[in-house]
């Protein structure tokens, strides 16, 4: 689809670029990620009204380092460069790079503004000084003709430039990561004031663009939808549906690695309330048996991945004639299992709705979600009139229950871990906390601690809890319950679940841990 306000993103391999398209998004314009090796059509194709060049791993000083197409700067149109865009923008413009000796600047610094830019209009003042987020090993020794410095910071003598003729800003930090408070409104500056965009693109023009685009690609074939019972993937059921109606058939695969209750509510809304074709495969103990001795995290994702591919590839043999395969992913799970556009970035762990299908199946995926953020999905779902209690859920991961088992998966130790899990989230909902928190959930340890309950010696397992708030999953922190509220929860659990004795809570933030243990 084209958009007549659109900015283009140039991705050079950084994790956090589709940040920048979250902020340019949030200041209500169109944008699109493309990898900097196919940036040119891109240019074709979305005749943008700016360009954003993001950051990336590479040193500009470096032989066959990244560059942007020289016709960009030759457009006429903004172009906002970020870290590595900055660089490679003086670098490609006249001005020059060079390896900081002083080991680069890393983490929160200040700017002092030393002169007006338009990046600043209603934000910044001169002689203010403002925090921000520093990640560099380079910095800009020269400017391009044409630039002026217009803020500086330590250990950045070129901390933000600006060459206001032709519209070129090249900042040396990140506004696009929460950690420079003011990034998202010079993001905003930059798309509405420096490109004059008008800002009033919203989640029904994302809808009604992503439903032709799938028409577009699925013509008269058919679709099938893996689904998990989770906000993504019923989002993307939904919006493909709108799109192509019957030519879609939901999946629904019980692995056994469900939370409880989960099975039922999918089939209730999928095939009571909305009239999708959906069909329910009983696969318990095909996943457990495959499951069985298995302890490695990867391990678990690449055999769950795969067995789901495996029911999927006979239901579509079943079905007859489905050409494509539907998935809710997400860009978090995809730029932590591989870059989101081919570049350097670096793996994290491996999602098993990433990295396409087995040759032989031969079909193709449908992905309509794999730009957006979790919270940008619960939005498409309102939109799409999705109920409450699916678009507000918490995430759950595609191999559900399996990673918040540590070590041997066993149907014992499913339905221990789905018995305290539910008694978690209900004291969370009487609480009235639900709401408050991103994600909350049980894990099961592969540790046994001795106990004393009654009179007798117990010898049981050992269940984390954990709770964290975030915003788009990226980065997350610890949820701060009341004093009263854990040993509440401890309490009900030892009680009511057989099989655990004591109860602990993990306070580690994202970084350095991931959000799920495994």
């Amino acid at each position: 689809m084209q958009h007549t306000d659109t900015i283009l993103i140039v991705d050079f391999g950084s994790q956090v670029t589709q940040l920048i398209a979250r902020r340019v998004r949030e200041a209500g314009v169109y944008s699109e990620v493309a990898p900097f090796q196919s940036a040119e059509a891109a240019f074709e194709r979305l005749k943008p009204a700016g360009i954003i060049l993001s950051g990336g791993p590479a040193s500009v000083t470096a032989e066959n380092s990244p560059r942007a197409p020289q016709r960009f700067f030759e457009a006429g149109i903004p172009i906002l460069g970020i870290c590595y865009g900055q660089q490679l923008m003086s670098a490609q413009l006249g001005g020059n790079v060079i390896v900081s000796g002083d080991g680069g600047e890393f983490g929160k610094a200040y700017v002092e503004v030393k002169a007006d830019c338009a990046l600043f209009d209603g934000l910044w003042a001169e002689g203010e000084r403002h925090q921000v987020w520093m990640s560099h090993g380079d910095k800009v020794d020269a400017i391009p003709p044409g630039f002026s410095p217009v803020a500086t910071s330590e250990g950045a003598p070129y901390a933000i430039v600006a060459d206001e003729s032709r519209r070129f800003y090249g900042v040396q930090f990140h506004p696009e990561v929460v950690h420079t408070p003011d990034g998202g409104r010079l993001i905003a500056n930059f798309a509405r004031h420096v490109c004059g965009l008008a800002g009033d693109w919203t989640m029904a023009e994302f809808r009604e663009a992503k439903i032709a685009e799938i028409r577009a690609q699925v013509g008269s074939g058919k679709v099938i939808c893996g689904l998990s019972g989770g906000v993504d993937s019923s989002v993307a059921a939904l919006l493909i549906h709108e799109a192509i109606g019957d030519q879609l058939t939901c999946v629904f695969v019980d692995g056994g690695i469900l939370r409880a209750g989960e099975a039922e509510q999918v089939v209730s809304l999928f095939r009571g309330h909305y009239n999708i074709p959906l069909v329910h495969v009983q696969a318990q103990d095909l996943f457990m048996d495959g499951l069985a001795g298995v302890t490695d995290p990867e391990a678990k994702r690449k055999f769950i991945g795969k067995t789901f591919i495996d029911v999927f590839e006979a239901e579509a043999k079943t079905i007859g004639g489905a050409e494509f395969l539907a998935q809710g992913t997400l860009y978090p799970d995809v730029i932590e299992s591989v870059s989101f556009t081919g570049g350097p970035s670096v793996t994290i762990k491996s999602h098993h709705n990433v990295g396409g299908l087995p040759e032989r199946m031969n079909m193709k995926l449908v992905e309509p979600l794999r730009e957006l953020f979790k919270d940008e999905v619960r939005a498409l779902g309102r939109e799409l009139g999705l109920p409450d209690v699916f678009v507000g859920r918490h995430p759950f991961p595609g191999p559900g229950l399996a990673i918040r088992i540590p070590g041997e998966v066993t149907r014992e130790r499913c339905d221990i871990l789905r018995k305290a899990d539910a008694v978690y989230l209900e004291e969370i909902r009487n609480a009235g906390l639900y709401d408050a928190i991103w994600q909350a959930f049980a894990v099961l340890l592969p540790v046994r601690t001795v106990g004393v309950m009654g009179d007798g010696r117990t010898y049981d397992h050992v269940l984390a809890l954990r709770a964290v708030t975030s915003t788009d999953g990226m980065t997350a922190e610890v949820f701060d319950f009341p004093s009263d509220f854990l040993p509440r929860v401890a309490t009900r659990i030892v009680n009511e679940v057989k099989g655990v004795n004591r109860v602990v809570y993990d306070y580690t933030s994202k970084p350095p841990g991931t959000i799920e243990w495994e």
